[in-house]
């Protein structure tokens, strides 16, 4: 079966707190924002049931930053599963400057699909496919 994957987005203005010392946005908050759009894509297109027997674990996280962010800056991340295995999905976040529509963060994040009993590594079904798929 053929699947096309759903991009889900959101916008954010950087404030005061997402700055360093340079008054740029801090790489760890970009960390944060990655993992902060997996989990409200999951939250978002999983139901109760599915949420409640399955959890993700970030087994790798891969960034390329491109850009700097600033204060009052618009930003968009999208985020889109593209691949799978039996156990675990690679996610693209892409984050760009809302107004110019520059990358500032390209990233590749790795996946593990838990069952909520067990704690352990669980197979990824077809109905758990179509949570991030068309």
């Amino acid at each position: 079966m053929s699947f096309t994957p759903e991009i889900f987005e959101q916008s954010i203005k950087v404030s005061k707190e997402d700055l360093d010392e340079n008054e740029h946005v801090n790489n760890v908050r970009y960390v944060q924002w990655i993992q902060d759009i997996a989990k409200a894509h999951w939250e978002t297109r999983a139901d109760a049931v599915i949420q409640e027997n399955y959890f993700w674990v970030v087994i790798r996280h891969e960034i390329d930053y491109k850009q700097q962010a600033f204060l009052d800056d618009e930003l968009l991340i999208q985020t889109f599963v593209a691949e799978h295995t039996h156990v675990t999905s690679q996610r693209m976040v892409n984050i760009l400057n809302k107004k110019t529509r520059k990358v500032l963060i390209q990233a590749k994040s790795t996946w593990c699909l838990m069952d909520s009993k067990t704690k352990k590594p669980v197979k990824i079904s077809e109905e758990l496919l179509r949570v991030f798929y068309k």
